[in-house]
């Protein structure tokens, strides 16, 4: 039989490391143990509780993720826990004992720090929308039930969802550490009460999706689609990971100006600036051999 091997992957949360297996290590399902008596079920999950900085213990189809106390840094002791894991798995002891394991729709929902403070992502282990959606309002959030509650937090400014996660901005009244805790647990239990996220499909950002449908990538110039292709393949992926998302609107051939719009942490972040000018736009300008180039954002 092959060894398992463990691959260690940094989360944007510093507390949080993901100790991510070349096979499945569960049944498709994911846990979460925020100690050693909940880990019944999951013998791989109590010898983790015995390092004493172990927080918590997140397990899914294929990684062990790990949030530390901060008695530690990750840097200091990630090696010997990836070892540990591994040979656990190598083992073959069960990781989880799935017949008294947490029901099949079992929830989970982390939080993840961004590069914009007023953000937060939400991440949970169950798809929750099959499209981008976004609203700076409760009259916005009319066909979204689940962001429609949301916005009866009175910190909550805007919500910001896609596939398995959700980021929200706060207003500055409120502090993450004072409300982390209720939006997660409230995430967590609407997604098991299996409530509707979406009541029908939702047309997000109408100027920029008019003039997308206008200016569809067929009848784009070769620029523009060279532009739609380096923003897609290399520059949404990183975005997306810090709970955000970037769309191309525009490509101007005599002004070289192009023009993106910025959702969910990138809209209004602090460090936006300097992630287009030092980010996407030297990456433009290097991929495409155009020192003209210049990099603007329409925050959504």
């Amino acid at each position: 039989m092959i060894p398992t091997e463990i691959t260690i992957q940094t989360t944007s949360n510093d507390a949080i490391i993901k100790f991510e297996a070349d096979r499945f290590v569960t049944q498709h399902n994911s846990y979460e143990f925020k100690n050693i008596d909940e880990a019944s079920n999951s013998p791989l999950a109590q010898q983790l509780f015995y390092l004493p900085f172990v927080k918590k213990v997140y397990i899914a189809s294929n990684f062990i993720a790990i949030e530390r106390y901060n008695i530690v840094e990750w840097a200091d002791v990630q090696d010997e826990v990836a070892e540990q894991i591994k040979a656990y798995l190598n083992s073959d002891a069960p990781v989880i004992k799935e017949e008294i394991a947490q029901p099949k729709n079992a929830v989970t929902v982390y939080a993840e720090s961004t590069p914009n403070p007023s953000v937060l992502k939400f991440v949970c282990n169950k798809a929750l929308v099959g499209q981008i959606c976004e609203f700076s309002s409760i009259d916005e959030a009319k066909d979204a039930p689940m962001a429609t509650e949301l916005f009866q937090f009175p910190f909550v400014k805007r919500i910001f969802m896609d596939k398995n996660y959700i980021s929200i901005t706060k207003y500055d009244v409120a502090e993450w550490d004072d409300i982390t805790t209720p939006i997660r647990e409230f995430i967590k239990s609407y997604v098991e009460e299996g409530k509707p996220v979406l009541s029908k499909p939702i047309s997000q950002q109408k100027e920029v999706q008019e003039q997308k449908t206008e200016t569809s990538f067929e009848k784009l110039d070769d620029t523009s689609k060279n532009i739609v292709n380096i923003l897609e393949e290399y520059i949404k992926p990183a975005v997306a990971s810090d709970g955000g998302n970037i769309e191309f609107i525009s490509y101007d051939d005599t002004s070289k100006k192009v023009e993106v719009l910025l959702q969910g942490a990138c809209s209004g972040c602090p460090s936006s600036t300097f992630t287009l000018k030092n980010g996407i736009e030297n990456m433009l300008k290097e991929m495409l051999n155009d020192q003209n180039i210049s990099v603007t954002a329409v925050n959504g």
